[in-house]
């Protein structure tokens, strides 16, 4: 039998001109940096492979420990992007490049809502014409708005309107997979890949049965080897007969910043008395508030950013067990990961694959959804995936979408401005030391990733919690239901907001203990009973 095992030099030698690549990867986790370094060394020293189109159902690379799909950011090489989000620039770095690409018409680009990125390699695998589904309806996924187009020379429409049962879905056309590279933890003799190490399982074997049955070729980047039949089945996530070539990287990290936690793989439990508190700050605030809005026995996903930071403060106030937490990524429980570490958890009660994970998401089996936002506009309607201003934020659209499909509540955070804004959080009171260059609190989102009048139709609960109030969504507008201590609204509010606002006849002072470096104590409060 041909050895699978080779160089990452050799491995990429498979992937052919125009060939349509899918790469797994979420932000600095599970990125096969290693296979993706020597295939942008191959292009520039050899110009192949060439045109191709390049599919990533979640951001894969950081810019900072790892460079992921920057790698083959360059003229030629790439003609089109079709991602789930995208690459997150930490503040005071360069864009990504492959930013640039899109800014610049260099390259077509699509952003695809995550789940449904996802769930279409299951279609694709199973030779099917494509995914239908209600995710996307009526936001900028929608054909009649930009059909998830990111830039003028995007043209081909990938995603049409349909009428089914009387009811209105969307229906993404299936395309082959004509090359796939993905990452594991160990490989045996005949390719057999597990995931023991990792922080979620992704849809590895789904990116493998898509090139497979496409014609395509599976090269998988690994930590260690080992001999043929020591592998326990169970613990298999791809199976060897779809793999064609298998990379071993010694170096490989579990993610940004961490060598390898075996509280994030589930291979131990952390003490909970090991996690470091938060530090007082506007974060740790709005992180606070967003707790306030959940209830013993919810089961809540949190989202990138701000809202990763509610289950840590749930564990300083010794309340990490009265919810259960899920990520997109396939944590159940346990304290999410924030910032570039996101896509994993602490202590994790179970780890899913991703696709099954959006299929419990998207059908509403959550209580409630905590999100960042960009912009927020008069109709509730909010943007998280593009800000043509300010070149830094092209995060893409995410599990967003998907996740807030069917969610019962959905609490949104963030500042009210942006772009060098300074707010003192001090002696239970709030102080805006410096304000923001970018509002976000819009006339008109510039991009629609999530339409309040839907929610509204839909029943859905939706909150706006920010560092100098809380607005709810209510059929005559957003109306701001409480005010932060020592916050002036005609001062600090209405000046930053382009859009009007009510303002509730029962207006309320947020809790001074948001703002205070103790924890608040909410064990012993009614919420949690």
């Amino acid at each position: 039998m041909t050895s699978k095992f080779m160089d990452a030099a050799e491995a990429v030698q498979m992937i052919k001109n125009g060939d349509t690549l899918s790469v797994c990867g979420i932000v600095g986790g599970l990125v096969p940096e290693k296979v993706l370094t020597a295939l942008e060394k191959r292009f520039l020293e050899s110009g192949s492979p060439r045109d191709l189109t390049l599919v990533f159902p979640v951001a894969v690379g950081d810019v900072y420990g790892t460079a992921g799909t920057d790698h083959l950011a360059h003229e030629g090489l790439i003609k089109r992007v079709i991602g789930g989000s995208y690459v997150t620039a930490p503040a005071a770095s360069k864009p990504p490049k492959i930013y640039e690409m899109i800014f610049q018409n260099k390259i077509e680009a699509y952003n695809f809502p995550m789940g449904v990125l996802m769930h279409l390699h299951r279609e694709i695998a199973a030779k099917r014409p494509g995914l239908i589904t209600q995710v996307g309806l009526k936001t900028f996924v929608d054909p009649r708005n930009t059909g998830a187009k990111m830039n003028e020379v995007t043209r081909e429409d990938l995603i049409e309107v349909i009428q089914l049962q009387g009811q209105e879905y969307l229906f993404f056309k299936s395309f082959p997979i004509t090359a796939a590279i993905i990452r594991g933890t160990t490989a045996d003799e005949d390719g057999n890949i597990t995931m023991e190490h990792e922080s979620s399982f992704s849809i590895m074997l789904y990116l493998a049965m898509a090139a497979r049955n496409c014609g395509g070729r599976v090269l998988a980047q690994v930590k260690r080897l080992t001999g043929r039949g020591s592998l326990n089945p169970q613990l298999v996530k791809v199976p060897g007969i779809l793999v064609d070539a298998v990379v071993v990287d010694e170096n490989q990290t579990q993610a940004t910043g961490i060598v390898y936690d075996p509280a994030v793989s589930g291979e131990l439990k952390k003490p909970w008395t090991r996690i470091e508190e938060v530090a007082l700050s506007v974060e740790k605030v709005l992180a606070r508030r967003s707790l306030l809005e959940l209830r013993q026995g919810y089961i809540v996903n949190l989202g990138f950013g701000i809202p990763s930071l509610v289950s840590q403060v749930a564990v300083e106030e010794g309340l990490i067990d009265e919810i259960t937490y899920t990520v997109e990524h396939g944590a159940i429980g346990g304290m999410p990961l924030a910032g570039l570490q996101f896509g994993g958890a602490i202590n994790p009660q179970a780890i899913v694959e991703s696709s099954a994970q959006f299929d419990f998401l998207t059908g509403g089996g959550i209580d409630a959804a905590c999100m960042a936002f960009a912009e927020i506009d008069g109709q509730g309607n909010v943007n998280v995936s593009r800000l043509n201003k300010i070149p830094h934020v092209l995060s893409g659209v995410g599990g967003f979408i998907d996740i807030l499909q069917n969610v019962k509540k959905v609490v949104f955070c963030g500042t009210i401005t942006a772009g060098g804004v300074k707010v003192g959080v001090a002696e239970g009171k709030v102080h805006i030391e410096q304000e923001g260059k970018v509002l976000k609190l819009v006339r008109q989102v510039q991009h629609l990733t999530f339409n309040g009048a839907l929610a509204l139709q839909k029943g859905q609960e939706v909150i706006y919690i920010t560092e100098r109030g809380v607005f709810r969504l209510k059929p005559e507008g957003m109306v701001l239901t409480e005010v932060a201590p020592g916050v002036k609204i005609e001062r600090d509010i209405t000046p930053v907001v382009q859009f009007g606002f009510k303002i509730s006849e029962q207006l309320q002072e947020m809790d001074s203990r948001l703002f205070r470096p103790e924890p608040m104590g909410l064990k012993d409060s009614n919420l949690w009973r």
